[in-house]
């Protein structure tokens, strides 16, 4: 058995056909004494409808799909290399391609006759995100074998706004020389303000000035400490949310899965009582119709033995009668 046609075949069926085909396979391989490939059939998940529907667009939508792992690509390669000009390139498409894909995919499995609610919508757009991010995931999408969504923790590291300088338009020589000219003016203003502070000596001014200049420094960096930390705090319960979530979602998936495979047991042993019962009624009925034979044939030897003795009596009469 070809394994991998059998994953191909498997996660282009429908979510509720996923686990009935799966356990046929699996069924196939351990009659064929095959049992490297039943393990391996039964080891695949059945893919939640999100996952399924992110798979579907991946599959019936290649070129869309194609372009949007190119741009995945780029965008992690920008975020290694903190290349300012492709981040804000590539960046400006992402949230509104995430959604088009999101509805294309949305409307391929109406399509299929499966709805699609605002949380699978979401969860779908969580997997298009991961998709962009992490390599591994955009690999499983291209090959229509994501099982489920992935945590929405997966994402591009944050980029402070001092690490991506800000773009500038060309400045032309004629304002870049006015320009020099401003600040060399403004220099010799400065220049000449100093002086004239320290020549009419300024009365310890200056030195005045910068004490509270200083304290609020040290006022804003403290804010800006405080806010940090508030953040990373804040932070760091969204990850463990997120994490929760995750596992709450991996648990709700085992638990479907557990219930499938259960609804199939119970429908498989059903189906083995109705067709032993329908056995029982049939052994029945033959043995019932084998009893009637059977008391027919009593009956007929009685009859006939009647009809022997009487024809042997008869002979003996006639014998006598010959001998006298």
């Amino acid at each position: 058995m070809d394994v991998e046609e059998v994953a191909e075949e498997l996660y282009g069926l429908r979510p509720a056909e996923f686990v009935a085909a799966r356990d046929t396979y699996v069924a196939r391989a351990r009659a064929a004494k095959d049992a490297r490939a039943a393990k391996a059939v039964a080891a695949l998940r059945r893919p939640s409808i999100a996952a399924w529907a992110a798979n579907r667009l991946a599959r019936q939508r290649q070129r869309e799909a194609q372009q949007f792992l190119a741009l995945g690509t780029t965008l992690r390669e920008a975020h290694r290399t903190l290349d300012a000009e492709q981040l804000r390139a590539a960046g400006a498409q992402r949230q509104e391609l995430i959604a088009a894909l999101a509805r294309t995919a949305a409307a391929l499995a109406g399509e299929a006759g499966l709805s699609v609610s605002d949380t699978v919508q979401h969860e779908i757009e969580q997997t298009l995100h991961a998709v962009l991010a992490d390599r591994d995931v955009a690999e499983q999408w291209a090959r229509g074998r994501l099982v489920r969504t992935p945590e929405a923790a997966v994402g591009f590291p944050a980029v402070a706004p001092e690490a991506v300088p800000p773009r500038r338009p060309p400045v032309p020589p004629s304002a870049a020389a006015s320009g020099a000219g401003t600040a060399g003016g403004r220099a010799q203003k400065r220049d000449r303000a100093g002086e004239g502070e320290d020549a009419a000596g300024a009365d310890g001014r200056s030195a005045a000035g910068r004490k509270p200049a200083r304290g609020e420094d040290t006022r804003r960096r403290r804010a800006l400490e405080r806010a940090r930390t508030e953040a990373g705090d804040a932070d760091g319960e969204v990850a463990r949310r997120e994490r929760e979530l995750a596992g709450a979602r991996e648990a709700r998936q085992a638990a479907v899965e557990e219930a499938d495979s259960s609804a199939e047991r119970v429908g498989r042993l059903e189906r083995e009582l109705h067709e032993g019962r329908r056995a029982r009624q049939e052994a029945r009925t033959a043995a019932t119709a084998a009893g009637k034979e059977v008391t027919a044939a009593e009956h007929a030897l009685r009859e006939a033995r009647r009809v022997a003795a009487q024809k042997a009596r008869a002979l003996q009469d006639l014998e006598r009668r010959d001998e006298a």
